[in-house]
């Protein structure tokens, strides 16, 4: 049952990430939007926990710097608002 929620948030966080991408490409988002960086970080996190339990380490490291770099476009945008 685990392991099936596992995969289930990886795929979660594939879509997420597609999603965004999909969105900003079409121009329906901008890059420094929250919802954009919003959508990154959280598609990101679950291919963390997915990566992290297979242990593909190097794809959970690249998504905790997917992360780290979503949170600090959204917090430079925070303080400018």
């Amino acid at each position: 049952m685990l392991k099936a929620l596992i995969e289930v948030i990886g795929w979660i966080g594939a879509l997420l990430i597609l999603a965004a991408y999909g969105l900003i490409s079409a121009g329906t988002l901008r890059a420094r939007s929250p919802l954009y960086q919003l959508t990154n970080i959280s598609g990101a996190a679950c291919l963390v926990v997915n990566s992290g339990w297979n242990g593909a380490v190097p794809s959970a490291a690249l998504n905790v710097v997917w992360m780290c770099i979503g949170l600090f476009t959204l917090l430079r945008h925070h303080r400018s608002v």
